[in-house]
């Protein structure tokens, strides 16, 4: 029988929490009354560096039911490495599904996961078929991004948060990227194997705040993009070779200009080319600074997340 381990990242979540993990208990008590999986599967609820009191909540939980484990994170390592510590602490188990502690996935969703699971799915997404509980600004930014992921070459699943399911063989697969510059959006697909999506309808947060702002979504876009993309690099490439021949054809209108006819010396013809070309030279050398920097980050080769307790 399967032996199922539901990782849960959390991050200031106590006003969620109570309800997240009566629903998920009951959700485990359902599917093991259906025999779909073992007695022994569980929920790993990841704190990752909470300033309020989801710790507490998540020990008493762990006192109270033999279906729950606990990890709590030395510091806040985001969402993606909070993920990733359950993910890879999660050992024991033939399936890992990963789902937020807001409750604005559906839980029902899991039941067809594992089904799919059974029919010889390594990974299954859930994909939200309906947006209509984001705000239209956050709906158009969303699937723009998506589009600008698909022309970078990124292999990507439209309207996939982190939602999905991963067998053993995958999440073992899986520890052999040792990148530092996560997103696993993007990285799961580069796994192969057979693969499939679920759909679901995505719920309004009931409590609590969103810990994704614009600023953190923007960031974790960027973050997508230049990880998992060197098209940037290839448009600093595209760009020098048109500021070349602009040049190039500048400098040949200028000499015509000079033994053609009677030129004076102006403003514009100074400055606006300057500018133009500092502001490339800018956007360029921006743009290859990012990947320095990530650079950076990896040959470090520091821990992506650090355990400081953990609930057994």
């Amino acid at each position: 029988m399967i032996k199922l381990a539901i990782i849960v990242p959390c991050y200031n979540e106590e006003e969620v929490l109570p309800d997240t993990s009566e629903q998920m208990i009951r959700l485990l008590n359902d599917f093991m009354d259906k025999n779909l999986i073992s007695p022994e599967s569980y929920i790993l609820f990841v704190d990752d560096g909470s300033r309020d009191n989801t710790w507490l909540l998540i020990e008493q939980y762990y006192n109270n039911s033999k279906n729950i484990k606990g990890l709590k994170l030395s510091r806040n390592f985001g969402h993606q490495n909070a993920l990733l510590a359950g993910m890879f602490n999660a050992g024991d188990a033939d399936v890992l599904i990963s789902i937020d502690a807001d409750l604005q996935d559906d839980l029902l969703a899991m039941e067809e996961m594992l089904l799919k699971y059974k029919e010889g799915y390594e990974i299954v997404y859930g994909v939200r078929d309906d947006r209509s509980s984001d705000s239209y600004f956050k709906r158009s930014t969303a699937m723009g991004f998506y589009k600008l992921l698909s022309k970078m070459g990124v292999k990507s699943v439209y309207n996939h948060a982190d939602y999905r399911l991963m067998s053993r063989r995958a999440m073992d697969t899986f520890k052999d990227f040792g990148e530092a510059n996560l997103y696993l959006r993007g990285m799961i697909p580069l796994l192969g194997f057979k693969q499939t999506s679920v759909y679901y309808k995505r719920r309004k947060r009931y409590a609590g705040e969103s810990k994704y702002p614009f600023s953190k979504m923007f960031s974790f876009a960027w973050n997508g993009i230049t990880s998992l993309s060197i098209q940037p690099l290839h448009f600093v490439t595209f760009c020098g070779f048109v500021v070349f021949f602009l040049s190039i054809g500048l400098t040949i209108f200028a000499l015509i200009s000079y033994f053609m006819f009677k030129t004076a010396p102006g403003w514009a013809s100074t400055v606006i080319p300057i500018y133009f070309l500092g502001g490339v030279q800018l956007l360029c050398i921006g743009l290859i600074g990012e990947y320095v920097a990530k650079i950076y980050k990896e040959v470090k080769h520091r821990p992506r997340f650090i355990i400081e307790e953990e609930l057994k």
